[in-house]
């Protein structure tokens, strides 16, 4: 076992990780500034306003970016889960993403910051997760908002998110998902990252990084066979049959690619792919760097969810 396989270490290196991306963010100046990406994609101006969502977990807070003036009301409200391990709080990072989707989407999103470990380690952050977006399906009128019409997404551990609100929905009878986009999601932490392999020798996401991630939000390796974990590992052959439906994106380089490969075949044969798209040449994260591909990639995601919540319309294909 390595060092960074001992939940004390890897809590400890986590820890660590969050005060330095803490100290970051109040030197970059916080939402607002370059460095956090409020001033990508500037033709989509940010209109927004602070909410808490009570659960059973913790209060979530939670910034509602308003679609543009003019757009039908009450809109569709689409859920947003940001990445970070499991560990990293940076709702933040996806205000680019955010202000793009309710803009080109014509959707209310709802950017949740959930509690990460290892403060709260599983199944804390899924659980909150589930509870937040009930609320939005049963509280959305109060606010102007069609929680009838409703999508849920995330990218990196914000897709693992998305899958297990999924799989809650599907499990608890509600509340209807329109569609969930999984955008780099890691699916299967039963695996030891040390065996899984990337297409490149140095992809983003390193084992390392992604053994403290891993044992920091689930420290008992028991754990991490659970269907709200892993559910594209081998062990969990439940039908999902009636699950929201998916579009799942992938990046060539990812070191996560292949679990979320075989999970969205297993969507597929539940009949809930709506599409798989793969980047060819793109790693984790690359829609971070990368203006021109996160527009491509935006503008697709913004579609399925103009059409999944279109009034009588149906999922892109």
């Amino acid at each position: 076992m390595s060092l960074l396989a001992r939940p004390a270490v890897a809590a400890l290196a986590a820890k660590t990780m969050q005060g330095l991306t803490g100290l970051a963010s109040r030197r970059s100046g916080g939402p607002g500034s370059t460095a956090d990406g409020q001033a990508r994609f500037p033709e989509h101006p940010r209109a927004v306003r602070e909410l808490t969502v009570p659960t059973s977990v913790a209060p979530a807070p939670v910034t509602v970016y308003a679609p543009p003036a003019g757009t039908a009301a009450p809109a569709p409200v689409h859920v947003n889960f940001h990445g970070g391990g499991y560990v990293m709080s940076m709702p933040e990072l996806d205000d680019g993403l955010c202000r793009w989707l309710a803009a080109e989407a014509g959707v209310v999103v709802v950017n949740v910051k959930y509690a990460v470990a290892p403060q709260h380690p599983f199944p804390a952050p899924p659980t909150q997760a589930f509870e937040v977006v009930r609320w939005v399906a049963e509280h959305g009128a109060e606010h102007g908002w069609d929680g009838g019409r409703l999508t849920v997404g995330g990218q990196s551990a914000g897709g693992g998110l998305t899958a297990a609100v999924a799989r809650q929905a599907l499990e608890q009878g509600g509340p209807a998902i329109a569609l969930q986009v999984l955008h780099y999601p890691p699916l299967d932490l039963a695996t030891s990252a040390k065996d899984k392999k990337a297409a490149i020798d140095k992809p983003m996401l390193r084992p390392w990084m992604a053994e403290i991630f891993d044992t920091s939000y689930v420290p008992d390796p028991r754990e991490r066979a659970h269907r709200l974990v892993s559910p594209a590992h081998a062990s969990d052959t439940a039908d999902l049959t009636g699950i929201a439906p998916a579009l799942v994106i992938t990046a060539e380089y990812d070191l996560l690619r292949d679990e979320a490969v075989r999970y969205a075949e297993r969507l597929r044969a539940a009949g809930a792919l709506v599409e798989h798209h793969d980047l060819a040449g793109a790693d984790h994260g690359y829609d971070t760097k990368d203006d021109e591909r996160a527009r491509t990639t935006y503008a697709l995601v913004a579609r399925h969810l103009r059409r999944a919540t279109d009034a009588g319309g149906s999922p892109a294909s």
